[in-house]
């Protein structure tokens, strides 16, 4: 063979691996309106960046007939590229080879791109698109998921991972994803669930649809399982670039800085006037914070899920920072199970990649009843307490008005190590609220007087007169500064720049117990 034919050779290889499954199984993908495994790379990564890896792999099975249907490729595109021109790796499942089924080598192909994102400190991206395991391989495939599931352990906290579900994620493939730190679906073509409908129906006589069991609205409102729903392919994938621009690459780095127009000591008068004068009144939380971050922009996670606490990440003068922030305008913005989970898994996040946390409360304590308490809430606040206990991170607090009880303790305060805790003039800290308060401690008097209602009005009157304000906080050097609401974002600016070089440590152990 001369040396032109084996050019040639490579060449028809090359165009052979392109065609996964074939052109027939290509044009099915998008009848369904669903991108092929290439396409989805091609519109993630930046144009004419990516550089594939083990293309011409091929599977090792000669049972079922299966040593008569090699494909280039077995099911997986995997390789690097750049994403808003920083490296980024990642592996896109083939719907159209063997229904991108998981073998020995499609595992062995994403285990070497998972390993080499760790080496190299850059964020790993899973497009999934696949039935599962391939059974004509039995445990050989099986090994090859839990081959995955440990890398992503081992790569947990040290770089981020994001995992895309774009199609069928079932069975035992939904663990890699769940370990994974953002899950994105979309709506109406991805699902994710354990045992399917037909399983379900057998065993529990349910009768459930694919999208009721495990669709991305689903994940995203009911369980909480996924971070987002998309719209379609092409919004998921912007989400992917959205997300990346406010993290770093790894766990040694800081998140990129990109400076807005927005001035760092612009005030806004607004803020003053947010707060309701009636201290029952719900107000929008999410205006609180797009009236402080820059440009008003605040990549919000988990929208739809335990809505009664924000997540999500912004920037102050270029800054990526991580916020939480009670939502009063939802159970009152009430700790809850939900809450508490969806907002301890952030934290640990941003403390694992070095993103400041800023907190902003208004908190009237844990949600009440039966449900709660025998659903754990004991257990699930803890984690929240944990960790904002266990984050080394610059921590900022800003306390807009309620604050009580132990969900004072829990939402970063002083004495979980926040650097520094501002609370606005309409700022209540206390046990728990006046009304409340009244009752228990003035239960006899209010009882023996002449007009009951009026004496506990007065009461609630100068219990709130006293207590319900920052200024015994603030005397106990608990808060730093009560501040006007105008200022805000001058002042968190200002302490993000004094807290950029902070060191803090936690004592030496392997790891901690954090109550799961």
């Amino acid at each position: 063979m001369s040396h032109q034919e084996k050019i040639n050779r490579l060449r028809e290889m090359k165009y052979r691996s392109t065609l996964g499954g074939g052109k027939a199984r290509i044009q099915r993908q998008h009848a369904q309106g669903k991108l092929t495994a290439r396409e989805r790379v091609e519109l993630l990564l930046d144009k004419g960046s990516f550089v594939e890896l083990d293309r011409f792999v091929t599977h090792r099975s000669a049972d079922f007939g299966m040593d008569q249907q090699r494909i280039l490729g077995d099911g997986v595109v995997t390789g690097y590229g750049a994403i808003d021109k920083r490296l980024a790796y990642v592996y896109s499942q083939d719907f159209t080879v063997f229904g991108g089924s998981l073998s020995e080598t499609h595992a062995e192909k994403i285990c070497k791109v998972m390993n080499l994102a760790m080496k190299n400190g850059a964020p790993i991206i899973g497009l999934t698109d696949s039935g599962g395991a391939r059974i004509q391989e039995g445990v050989v495939s099986l090994a090859g998921y839990a081959d995955i599931f440990l890398l992503n352990t081992l790569a947990s906290g040290v770089i981020p991972q994001i995992s895309v579900v774009l199609g069928p994620c079932a069975g035992g493939a939904v663990y890699s994803p769940a370990i994974t730190d953002f899950i994105i679906m979309v709506k109406d073509s991805s699902y994710m669930f354990v045992t399917g409908p037909e399983v379900v129906k057998t065993v529990t006589h349910e009768e459930v649809s694919f999208e009721e069991l495990g669709g991305a609205l689903t994940h995203a409102s009911v369980s909480g399982v996924a971070h987002f729903a998309a719209d379609g392919e092409e919004d998921a994938i912007f989400l992917v670039q959205k997300l990346l621009s406010y993290l770093p690459g790894n766990n040694l780095e800081d998140a990129p800085v990109i400076r807005a127009e927005d001035d760092p000591l612009r005030t806004d008068e607004a803020l003053d006037l947010l707060i309701p004068d009636e201290p029952n009144r719900p107000y929008d939380m999410r205006e609180v914070i797009t009236r402080i971050v820059d440009d008003g922009e605040f990549l919000e996670i988990m929208q739809h899920w335990a809505g009664n606490v924000l997540i999500g990440y912004a920037r102050l003068d270029g800054r990526t920072v991580g916020i939480v922030a009670n939502q009063p305008a939802m159970l009152a913005g009430v700790l809850d199970i939900d809450a508490s989970v969806k907002a301890a898994r952030f934290v640990r996040f941003c403390d694992c990649f070095n993103i400041p946390i800023v907190t902003f409360v208004d908190v009237p304590g844990f949600l009440p009843g039966t449900a709660q308490e025998h659903g754990g809430i004991i257990r699930h606040g803890a984690k929240l307490l944990y960790a904002y206990a266990e984050a080394t991170v610059p921590k900022l607090t800003v306390i807009t008005r309620k604050a009580y009880g132990g969900a004072y303790d829990v939402m970063s305060s002083k004495h979980l190590r926040g650097d520094i805790n501002l609370a606005w003039p309409s700022a209540e800290i206390a046990v728990m609220g006046p009304e409340g308060a009244v009752n228990i401690i003035f239960r006899r008097e209010i009882a023996e007087a002449d007009h009951p209602e009026e004496t506990r009005g007065r009461l609630v009157a100068d219990y709130r007169e006293k207590f319900a304000n920052p200024y015994i906080a603030a005397s106990r050097g608990y808060i730093d500064a009560v501040i006007e609401p105008h200022e805000t974002r001058p002042r968190l600016i200002n302490a993000l720049e004094m807290l950029q070089n902070k060191r803090d440590t936690n004592p030496a152990k392997k790891h901690g117990n954090i109550p799961l």
